[in-house]
């Protein structure tokens, strides 16, 4: 993947263009805004609550004090008898109650309203302010009302004589002066806490901030922005497969190449070939490793992405090679037939100096018969391939590897009773059998002692195409063709080739046979003339092998098929 950051210094941090905020700046200004605004609206909301519950408070407390005072018998005694009443003992008592309590002020009030008692004695005798009248018809008042103390939360409640009759009432204030003070008693433990988040949430936006500069290695948003658009913009146009997998072995990107060249599960997941997997698992890194999958040769490169020494992940490239392989194939094909035509020109050009020279010397009758039993030689396996096998490819295949094998001294045998129809399957694939298949029991000869032969027959029929190669050499060892699929696999060394041995012909062949749910199997020799095994693949052909084997036993015996003759 191309990454693009910003230069840097020698310190190795990051270089910030000037007059611009940094991201990590951002989130601290943003954090320290929104810890502002919850820890001013808590101060609010707990401000506004303290207020509400100290004005509760100082209402339950001038309520109940009041209570106390109506239900005292002094009280209701002088109130019930005012000519006897002993006021200045009232007072004296009222008194005493109010600074044992701590309310400003205790008033107590005739039915005429008239004040009994007061802390200013001046004001005794004088007209109670506030509203009385329902405590006196036997209600009660909580109001906050400006008397002579100033504003206050008063309670007047009704003082009631032995038989119920309402004979005065007892106001009993708090000036809002105390509720005030009593608030801002409680203030500093409020701004005590307050400050306590206001610095914890400090802390945490400035932790977070750094978080941010070092997960985005400094990177401003900008820059973020337009790495992503780089990195996509070259993810989509690679020609390369590109997949990245984190250190659980996850996939985590995969660019429109590698969608390509790998298949994919039903839901949509990307799924890793066996053959690629292998070299996923590996503890080193692989570079141009040639794998087969079931329908491409692929190259693949595998390294461990690593950041300050950590590993962060595994890339991994993957090339296709299919068509490359392919053409490689037909070249070597073509090369060889050249060589092959190369050699019997030679050998032409020898016979027919042998039969100038016998016209020479005048014996004409010797050179005829020599010229014609050459011809018929060369003849025989051509007119033979030629009328069995109708796929023009795999006919010119069959010729051009008896010429390439007689030339290195194995005799190539296609067997009497081959027969194969035209466009049963693709002629590539059966080139790709066939021809891998006779190249390696070619080399299985030629390390055999002779003699070295090969036989091969190819039959379509039953819905199949088989393909039967026999030779002479010691044969494929036991258990060892599913390691003959793979690739690097080498029948010459019976091994397992050494990294970057090519190896790639039974793995293909078995490319085609998974591609086709075809079968390959090795049937072990029953006699000396069975040589030293042989291999069977067979590739499903459908409809198209009943079809072909109609038309092919209508030809022969010019009745539909299945009719005796």
């Amino acid at each position: 993947m191309v990454t693009a950051t910003p230069s840097r210094p020698a310190s190795g941090r990051f270089v910030h263009r000037s007059g611009h905020w940094t991201l990590a700046s951002r989130v601290l200004v943003l954090q320290l805004l929104v810890v502002l605004v919850v820890v001013l609206g808590a101060t609010a909301a707990l401000g506004w609550q303290l207020r509400s519950d100290t004005r509760r408070d100082a209402t339950t407390e001038v309520t109940d004090v009041a209570a106390a005072v109506a239900q005292s018998p002094d009280v209701r005694a002088g109130l019930e008898d005012p000519a006897t009443a002993d006021r200045a003992g009232i007072q004296r008592h009222v008194e005493a109650v109010r600074t044992a309590t701590g309310v400003d002020f205790i008033t107590v009030v005739d039915r005429d309203a008239i004040r009994w008692t007061h802390p200013d004695p001046g004001q005794i005798g004088r007209p109670f302010l506030g509203h009385s009248a329902p405590a006196l018809a036997g209600g009660e008042v909580v109001e906050t009302y400006t008397g002579t103390l100033g504003p206050s939360v008063r309670a007047v409640l009704p003082v009631r004589a032995q038989d119920g009759a309402v004979v005065g009432a007892v106001a009993v204030g708090v000036t809002t002066r105390s509720v005030t003070a009593d608030l801002l008693d409680r203030l500093p433990v409020l701004l005590l806490a307050l400050a306590l988040a206001l610095g914890l949430s400090f802390a945490g936006s400035w932790a977070l901030s750094r978080w941010v500069r070092r997960r985005t290695h400094g990177l401003e948003p900008t820059d973020l922005t337009r790495l992503w658009e780089v990195n996509d913009a070259v993810l989509h146009s690679l020609r390369e497969g590109l997949v990245v997998l984190d250190p659980a072995g996850r996939v985590q990107v995969v660019n429109d190449e590698a969608r390509r060249l790998l298949p994919t599960a039903p839901d949509g997941e990307l799924e890793i070939p066996p053959a690629v997997q292998r070299l996923l698992d590996a503890d080193e890194d692989v570079v141009d490793d040639l794998q087969v999958s079931d329908d491409r040769v692929l190259v693949v490169n595998r390294l461990d992405a690593r950041w300050e020494g950590r590993r962060v992940g595994t890339v991994v490239t993957l090339r296709d090679h299919t068509e490359l392989q392919a053409l490689t194939r037909d070249l070597d094909a073509v090369r060889g037939l050249a060589d092959a035509l190369r050699s019997q020109a030679h050998e032409a050009a020898n016979r027919l100096h042998v039969v100038v020279t016998l016209v020479e010397q005048g014996q004409p009758e010797r050179a005829v018969a020599f010229a014609t039993s050459e011809l018929a030689a060369a003849q025989q396996l051509t007119d033979l391939v030629v009328a069995d096998v109708a796929d023009p490819a795999v006919a010119a295949l069959l010729i051009g590897k008896s010429a390439q094998a007689a030339e290195r001294g194995v005799e190539l045998e296609v067997e009497p009773d081959t027969a194969l129809a035209d466009g049963l399957l693709p002629a590539r694939d059966l080139v790709t059998v066939v021809g891998n298949l006779v190249d390696n029991a070619v080399e299985a000869a030629l390390d055999a002692a002779g003699p070295r032969w090969v036989r091969v027959r190819i039959t379509g029929g039953g819905g199949a195409v088989e393909v039967r190669v026999t030779d002479s050499g010691e044969g494929l060892p036991p258990g060892w063709l599913e390691r003959a699929m793979r690739r690097g696999w080498s029948r010459k060394e019976n091994r397992l080739a050494p990294e970057g041995a090519h190896g790639l012909g039974l793995a293909l062949v078995g490319q085609v046979v998974r591609r086709h749910g075809g079968t390959i199997a090795v049937e072990e020799p029953v006699t000396l003339d069975d040589g030293g095994g042989t291999i069977v693949v067979r590739l499903p052909c459908g409809m198209a092998c009943g079809m072909a084997c109609g038309m092919a036993c209508g030809m022969a015996c010019g009745m539909p098929c299945g009719v005796a003759t």
